[in-house]
């Protein structure tokens, strides 16, 4: 699921980062400034000049890591848990905040650090995957691919602490605490719901995570706060949610796929007794 969704929604990904960087680019970078400034005018000037498939750089990492960052994030999101319940074996809203928080966490530092960081460098650069990686390890060695961990630790597990605080309410609420079924219908609608309010949420994380993860971060940032202090002082406040659209026009179907097909194995496999 994750995978067909990360490929579906790609270019709306591509342009996000794009925007994310551009400030970077337009104050001393190597990059000359983009000639746009919303998600149409990217999609439209990126096929126009560097054709449909550009649209998919920075897509083969996000793919390979996909598999083990969701069975990182579920699972462990559900180890949290259980071990957060109370006597009854019910959570607060905190609780379930602080098991997402963890489960993000720990993806971001297991997987998405340097899923991310070679992603954003491909996407930069207009590099294909392969050859994205061998730059980053022959410019900057191994530690290349886990620049902005501390940023993308801020921002998964900002995320998922949203995201699944809003998703386990919205699940009480709908089945009336557990007393109807979740219908894979209000599983999608629950998904895009909490995609929805975690991008409003946190998208300025998601935003100092990308300029840390981009190849003129080293020279322009002594560290995360750093960044964050630059951005507000340069740019002002607006500047934390660039690329929120085309985020939120990944995300919100994003999740709402995941979100439905996660609930719907798992109510498979309990009917199965596999467990």
């Amino acid at each position: 699921a994750g995978g067909i969704e990360a490929t579906a929604v790609w270019p709306m990904e591509f342009i996000k980062t794009q925007l994310q960087l551009q400030s970077k680019a337009t104050k001393g970078g190597a990059r000359p400034p983009l000639p746009y400034s919303g998600m149409v005018g990217g999609l439209s000037h990126t096929v126009r000049t560097t054709g449909f498939r550009s649209l998919y750089r920075g897509l083969a990492p996000t793919l390979i890591g996909s598999i083990p960052k969701a069975g990182i994030r579920f699972g462990l999101n559900a180890v949290i848990k259980d071990n957060l319940r109370d006597k009854d074996g019910k959570l607060t809203m905190g609780k379930n905040f602080v098991a997402g928080l963890g489960a993000g966490v720990s993806e971001a530092l297991v997987i998405v650090a340097p899923v991310e960081t070679i992603k954003t460098k491909c996407i930069e650069t207009n590099s294909p995957f392969v050859a994205g990686l061998r730059r980053i390890l022959k410019t900057e060695g191994l530690g290349g691919i886990y620049q902005g961990a501390a940023a993308t630790a801020l921002k998964q597990g900002s995320n998922q602490g949203l995201r699944f605080m809003w998703f386990n309410e919205y699940k009480q609420i709908v089945t009336n605490h557990g007393e109807t079924e979740m219908t894979p219908l209000l599983g999608l609608f629950g998904g895009m719901s909490a995609g929805c309010f975690s991008t409003l949420g946190n998208n300025p994380f998601d935003v100092v995570k990308t300029r840390m993860q981009g190849t003129q971060a080293a020279a322009r940032y002594a560290g995360t706060l750093d960044c964050f202090r630059q951005v507000l002082a340069k740019e002002g406040a607006a500047a934390f949610y660039a690329g929120v659209v085309p985020r939120l026009g990944r995300v919100v179907p994003g999740q709402g796929i995941i979100f439905m097909s996660f609930e719907t194995i798992q109510k498979t496999l309990e009917g199965m007794n596999i467990f």
